[in-house]
């Protein structure tokens, strides 16, 4: 684990990108902030987190990071080690963490809760929608404080790396690191209501768009052609072909937008 700083005393923002090794947007990002060096009006930490992963491009060594914590630093993996000591790294800060999918080309971010710190911050990012896990934040960063996960793009892609580096300079104005106002818009939220398993198959189909609403008895998604349909309506969230090894993604329900709150800082 790297930990870099921009400014001086002790950040109450932190930065972190490389949770998984084969998203590289986040610590590209990061390392464009460390050679530009913009000028902060508040402190913040920079963090790039499994090098272990990212030196070989593999998502983790052992076990997923994000599904690790809070860790142990006596564990007997690398990414349980490492989550107890990210998680002491980040203790007391606004945890900005970034990521990549296989599912959607358009940003969007993942909380585990809508506090009022997110949403005073959310509608000043240029995103698409704001997820909440509800029952699904187990083992990821989102319970170690106030964290905001954001999607930045599809994975590998430059256009990710770019969208990455765009949402932190959004995030660092939003939470008074960087000067300026950002621009702020009605963003729909979304909470995950359940997982959707997927069988061992050879090939798999996926024939939604993710947060677009599925009608009851719609199919939208295919395991070697066996044809998956809609029970009931829901929003298609994280869905993916290959995105996940176990299941296609997470249905959600739409409850509601959000509007522009007060800036906490």
């Amino acid at each position: 684990m790297r930990v870099e700083q921009l400014g001086t005393g002790t950040p109450s923002i932190a930065v972190v990108g490389g949770i998984h090794g084969d998203e590289p947007c986040g610590v590209n990002a990061i390392e464009r902030l460390l050679d530009e060096r913009p000028s902060v009006t508040a402190p913040v930490k920079l963090v790039i987190a499994n090098e272990r992963a990212l030196e070989t491009g593999v998502r983790y060594v052992d076990e997923d990071l994000n599904r690790a914590f809070p860790g142990d630093r006596s564990a007997g993996t690398h990414e349980g080690r490492l989550a107890a000591r990210l998680a002491d790294e980040v203790e007391d800060c606004v945890i900005w963490s970034m990521h990549s999918t296989q599912s959607h080309a358009k940003p969007f971010a993942i909380v585990d809760d809508v506090t009022d710190r997110v949403k005073s911050i959310c509608p000043r990012l240029p995103i698409t929608a704001l997820v909440e896990t509800g029952p699904f934040a187990e083992g990821r960063l989102l319970g170690s404080g106030e964290t905001i996960e954001v999607e930045c793009g599809l994975q590998g892609t430059e256009t990710a790396t770019e969208n990455a580096y765009r949402l932190t300079l959004a995030f660092l104005t939003a939470v008074g690191v960087l000067p300026g106002d950002a621009a702020s818009r009605s963003l729909p939220v979304f909470r995950l209501v359940e997982m959707i398993p997927k069988e061992s198959a050879d090939q798999y189909e996926i024939f939604v768009d993710n947060f677009e609403r599925v009608e009851s008895g719609t199919p939208f998604a295919a395991a070697d052609g066996s044809v998956r349909t809609a029970d009931e309506p829901f929003y298609p969230v994280l869905m993916s072909a290959y995105g996940y090894r176990e299941v296609f993604g997470y249905a959600a329900k739409k409850i509601g937008a959000l509007d522009p709150a007060p800036l906490d800082r």
